[in-house]
């Protein structure tokens, strides 16, 4: 017996399915700001003097870059609550995403950090500028630099990742095309779209990402 594909059956549901996969961008983007930001101010702690923050923070790094992001996202949703925290599928998808990927830009964008010349810390300190003046005025702009395209892959990651939060009843991409094929039965043309979809927003992040580096950096080379 041959298969038959029948794409075409797909069109009705393009507009959920589109639906989706600006739910997905939404998410991705808030994630993406809000956990390099996270990242940053990580970073700047892990580098700092304050020992016991520098604890703190690299046991939240450890714990999430340690343990599975599905099992991070369940227990936001459903261990949260007995702590009186109770949260909607998509912020708990948002606070779950941004908690990922701000552990993982903070050991990316220490390692910058670290290879900074020590030199530069002691010209700072000779011209008078406090230790936040230098970290985010002479450290902080050639470090993300070095390490932009390992940053811009991770975030790459958590945007495929987003597909997780299907499993909380969140309305991305991934439940979108979940619920399409349990209605039409066509597994292979629900998911192949699913992942042209994914794979055309991979690309497109990603060269939007390097583009805005190019922008703020200049040349990587």
């Amino acid at each position: 017996m041959t298969y038959q594909l029948n794409f075409p059956a797909l069109w009705p549901y393009l507009p959920q399915l589109l639906a989706g996969l600006w739910t997905t961008i939404e998410l991705t983007f808030m994630a993406t700001v809000g956990g390099i930001a996270l990242g940053i101010a990580g970073a700047a702690i892990r580098c700092g003097n304050n020992v016991t923050l520098r604890r703190i923070w690299g046991i939240y790094v450890e714990a999430i870059r340690n343990t599975p992001f599905v099992v991070q996202l369940f227990f936001i949703v459903f261990g949260l609550p007995s702590l009186g925290l109770k949260l909607t599928a998509g912020e708990a998808a948002l606070l779950a995403m941004l908690i990922n990927l701000g552990a993982y830009s903070t050991e990316i964008v220490r390692a910058g950090i670290q290879a900074t010349p020590k030199g530069q810390w002691e010209a700072s300190r000779v011209l008078g500028l406090s230790r936040s003046q230098t970290f985010f005025r002479v450290i902080l702009p050639p470090s993300l630099k070095r390490i932009y395209p390992a940053l811009v892959s991770q975030c790459i990651i958590v945007m495929l990742g987003s597909s997780v939060v299907s499993q909380v009843s969140y309305q991305e991409l991934t439940f979108v095309a979940s619920l399409i094929q349990s209605r039409t039965f066509l597994s292979f043309e629900t998911y192949f779209v699913c992942t042209l979809f994914y794979l055309a927003l991979s690309i497109v992040m990603r060269q939007l990402l390097l583009l805005a580096g190019r922008r703020f950096f200049g040349s990587y080379s």
